[in-house]
């Protein structure tokens, strides 16, 4: 039987079997569809426009790439909102932890106005021009000092890019409560509505944008807004728009995750219970040097997430067991 054929006739079994009913087999049967049509080509996709390994990257597949992950991993979400007259810059900065095992992710967002050492430059600066300063490595190393832990990853995203995927993805839901309007006077007009059932593109670029009250409230929107974006991506309905987000993120999306990794980990995912999300910020104090403003991270805060990560990293830590942000106080 030629493979074309046969692929058809397995995508034809597929189809029959969720059409007679069976629902308790739609994750596997899912999965089985997007191997035999999509896997390759997401694949591919991935090496030719996403995957940008790092000075010291191994370059040949790690073996645990080709197995179920079960160990925790960290990865530094870097989002980037760059214009054409812009230098790079991270506007989101988040250390995450990611247990596949147990379908749980930790996000420690640090506001981009926080005062550290920039490693590599050789002086104190906002923690988000390490990247204006020496790309991912640069913001990689930063981030690593600042929360006394490694990173085994990174992912960086300009949000331009998003702006498409999310239409793609039918729009998300926002807590939007109260019409948010951007009306600085060196600032890029716009207004979103609230209280609306669903959000497109537009508007939920705008939502992570927005930062007239203050960076901290921003951080908390961009957390609000990956949790939305997980839980719609997680949806079995959106795996055959895999390949159209791909391509609509293109060069948007860089990570020196190996593609085969991400791919067998998002099999995983969806076919794992629901992911739960857990966020936590790193909360500061404004300060004024020569002119500037800048936060100095709170001193506690700092503590509680380097805390916050190690109980998570560490694979021996149970699920009852794992630090949440209210469990702070307890801590202290």
């Amino acid at each position: 039987m030629k493979k074309r054929t046969k692929k058809m006739v397995i995508a034809a079994v597929v189809l029959v079997l969720i059409a007679s009913g069976a629902f308790a087999f739609r994750k596997p049967l899912a999965m089985l569809a997007f191997d035999i049509f999509l896997s390759d080509q997401v694949e591919h996709a991935l090496e030719e426009k996403s995957y940008k390994p790092l000075e010291g990257d191994p370059t040949t597949p790690k073996a645990e790439t080709i197995a179920v992950q079960t160990k925790p991993f960290s990865i530094l979400l870097l989002g980037t909102d760059q214009r054409e007259d812009e230098p790079a810059r991270s506007d989101t900065m988040i250390y995450a932890v990611l247990r596949p095992k147990e379908s749980k992710v930790l996000l420690v967002s640090i506001p981009r106005d926080t005062y550290t050492e920039i490693i590599g430059k050789g002086k104190k600066d906002k923690i988000n021009h390490a990247f204006a300063f020496g790309g991912q490595q640069m913001a990689k190393d930063t981030t690593e000092a600042l929360l006394d832990h490694t990173l085994d990853y990174y992912a960086t995203i300009n949000f331009i890019g998003l702006r498409d995927a999310v239409d793609e993805l039918g729009g998300v839901e926002l807590p939007i409560q109260k019409d948010i309007v951007n009306k600085g006077a060196d600032h890029e007009k716009f207004t979103i509505k609230a209280n609306q059932s669903i959000y497109n593109g537009t508007d939920a670029l705008n939502y992570v944008r927005y930062r007239e009250d203050s960076d901290f409230n921003r951080t908390k929107r961009q957390q609000v807004f990956l949790d939305q974006v997980a839980k719609k991506m997680m949806n079995l309905n959106q795996v055959t728009k895999i390949p159209q987000l791909l391509d609509i993120m293109g060069t948007n999306l860089q990570t020196n995750m190996q593609p085969k990794f991400i791919i067998d980990l998002g099999k995983q995912l969806l076919t794992g219970s629901e992911m739960e999300i857990t966020s936590f910020t790193v909360m500061g104090e404004s300060m004024r040097l020569n002119g500037i403003s800048y936060d100095r991270a709170d001193e506690k805060d700092l503590k509680f997430a380097q805390d916050l990560i190690d109980n998570w990293m560490n694979t021996s830590t149970p699920t009852y067991q794992l630090l949440m942000p209210e469990d702070q106080d307890k801590s202290q």
